[in-house]
């Protein structure tokens, strides 16, 4: 399962890597694909904070991986996409996303059905008319929490989480004797 872990992190980092990547030289884009797993170090950080998680694209990746093991990861796709929406400037692109945000994750049998309760998915279905960058907060800081101390602590304390913490980036050998 660590291997397929891996797998995972190099793939979810070489498509952001790949979207972000527009406009440099081939060398600037070698340099960036040749490191596609963390430093231990940068790893060791993520525990510090969910928060430090999150807002490191590796730990994102890692994170999402390990969700997914779990099979779980709607969690932080919701989370994301709460994100994205709050930025978002356009009101129509706004109401499109609040319909895209509501069928994708709070309806019933949402394909990516988050689990909060009756309240907030009524109050979010009652706001989705006039959705405002404020209509998800309730249900995103209810996930946020979810993942924060249910999830994040359990990543933390996996095999792969304490291999990435001690792998080399390069050979991906446990580092030390």
């Amino acid at each position: 399962m660590q291997s397929a872990m891996f797998l995972a992190i190099q793939h979810n980092c070489s498509q952001m890597e790949r979207s972000a990547s527009n406009g440099q030289t081939k060398e600037e884009k070698k340099g960036k694909m040749k490191k596609t797993l963390p430093s231990p170090e940068e790893a060791q950080l993520w525990s510090e904070a969910f928060d430090e998680l999150l807002a490191n694209k590796y730990g994102l990746a890692a994170f999402r991986a390990f969700l997914k093991s779990e099979y779980c990861e709607e969690n932080l796709d919701f989370w994301l996409a709460c994100e994205d929406f709050k930025k978002t400037k356009s009101p129509q692109k706004l109401s499109a996303k609040a319909k895209k945000i509501y069928n994708d994750f709070i309806e019933k049998e949402a394909p990516k059905e988050i689990n909060v309760d009756f309240q907030t998915k009524n109050s979010i279905a009652q706001n989705l008319p006039e959705a405002t960058h404020t209509c998800f907060t309730a249900a995103q800081k209810k996930v946020y929490s979810l993942m924060e101390n249910n999830a994040y602590p359990r990543f933390l304390e996996s095999d792969f989480y304490q291999e990435l913490c001690k792998t080399s980036p390069i050979s991906r050998e446990p580092q030390g004797t």
